[in-house]
């Protein structure tokens, strides 16, 4: 699990979706939130960020930290 920064559209509930993120020295935009699911103590996203790859980025609420759960290459 990489951890990640992450930029977000904090509406009137916080940090509601994430905007973009940060791997490394790689920054890339959310296109898309293909999906969006929680569990009891996190929130998943599953985005298509401007590379057309699709990530699930996991949100642990209560420490405000978030990683990277899950990577598939575009075109598959």
């Amino acid at each position: 699990m990489e951890s990640l920064r992450v930029e977000c559209y904090a509406g009137y509930r916080g940090e509601e979706r994430p905007l973009r993120f940060t791997m490394g020295e790689r920054t890339l935009t959310v296109r898309e939130i293909q999906d969006r699911w929680y569990s009891p103590d996190a929130g998943y996203f599953r985005v298509v960020a401007d590379d057309a790859h699709v990530y699930i980025l996991r949100h642990d609420e209560a420490r405000g930290q978030w990683t990277l759960e899950g990577f598939r290459a575009a075109g598959r």
